[in-house]
């Protein structure tokens, strides 16, 4: 039996071929692979837009090859731009919202039907909660109602707490869908990828590793596969910096977001940063950074995390 494994950035590291109860079960949760319900079919984990996990790979393949099945290896490591990665996370987050919301509406419907269904058993009850008569003929029907009631109050409650749970899905990956592109998100990630890019480029420049200590060395810049590696790291990291760089461009121009720096802002002033909109008093203003303070706390946050800004001759408290 062959068996294939592929790679594509687009669809991630998967293994065709497999059959229920061949054995390649085993093996394949041994190297961290994971079965795909939807797609049916096993993958590796968080592998789409990734060069492939040459280790896990090759070794995968000589245990499954150890036990009789024949491998070929189908790899392709070219890389999407950010802007066809950001389309299709996007499909994907909308289908699964969608899809998480249409669940919902089925538990909220099965919910309906469980509270009709306990409303009409507690229907056949005697009206006023009369007692059971012990020995009489109505008493084996009167606790087949009680039991039948009861029964139906589990169900309702259980389908309740489902469909609850399903709402509070939907709002979760409605949050997440949003959160990806809130201002200070994106802030945040441009920071980061400047930072490796800085990085990427000292490893193709050459750097001195623990500069400023009497263990100083210089690092040669990489050459040969190293470099080349580096290289496509640069470009990579580069395509990213080019989109994210618009979407904030395009904030910055519909007025969703102001662009602040140390011309903007002044120490006493106040600044909104992060998720929670929180109001921190400006205590030092830095070249690329604010250092923050509020209830005894200090912080430093970059001037593309900033969401809000009141001057300091403004209304303090509401700040």
């Amino acid at each position: 039996m062959t068996l294939v494994i592929t790679h594509q950035h687009a669809e991630g590291t998967l293994i065709e071929g497999t059959t229920k109860g061949d054995g390649t079960n085993v093996i394949l949760k041994r190297h961290g692979w994971r079965w795909g319900r939807s797609i049916g079919a096993w993958y590796v984990p968080h592998s789409r837009d990734k060069n492939f996990q040459q280790h896990r790979i090759i070794a995968t393949a000589q245990d499954l090859e150890a036990a009789g099945f024949s491998v070929d290896l189908d790899i392709d490591n070219t890389p999407r731009t950010t802007a066809e990665i950001e389309a299709d996370t996007q499909a994907r987050a909308e289908a699964r919202t969608q899809a998480l919301a249409a669940k919902a509406e089925r538990k909220k419907a099965a919910a309906a039907a469980a509270r009709q269904a306990h409303h009409n058993a507690l229907e056949r009850l005697p009206y006023g909660g009369e007692p059971l008569k012990i020995g009489h003929h109505s008493e084996r029907r009167h606790r087949n109602d009680v039991a039948r009631a009861h029964n139906a109050l589990g169900k309702f409650v259980e389908a309740d707490r489902d469909a609850t749970a399903a709402e509070r899905k939907v709002a979760s990956a409605q949050r997440a869908v949003q959160a990806r592109y809130a201002p200070s998100t994106v802030g945040n990630r441009l920071e980061r990828l400047e930072a490796e890019a800085r990085t990427i480029q000292r490893h193709l420049d050459g750097y001195t590793s623990h500069q400023g200590t009497p263990y100083a060395y210089e690092v040669s810049p990489a050459t040969g596969a190293t470099r080349d590696h580096w290289q496509a790291e640069a470009a990579r990291i580069q395509d990213e910096l080019d989109y994210w760089q618009e979407v904030r461009a395009e904030q910055i121009q519909s007025g969703q977001i102001a662009e602040y720096s140390p011309e903007t802002i002044n120490p006493g002033d106040y600044v909104q940063t992060g998720r929670s909109g929180s109001w921190w008093r400006v205590k030092r203003v830095n070249k690329k950074t604010l250092t923050l303070e509020s209830h005894g706390c200090s912080i430093r946050a970059a001037y593309r995390t900033i969401t809000g800004h009141k001057a300091a001759t403004q209304d303090d408290a509401t700040a």
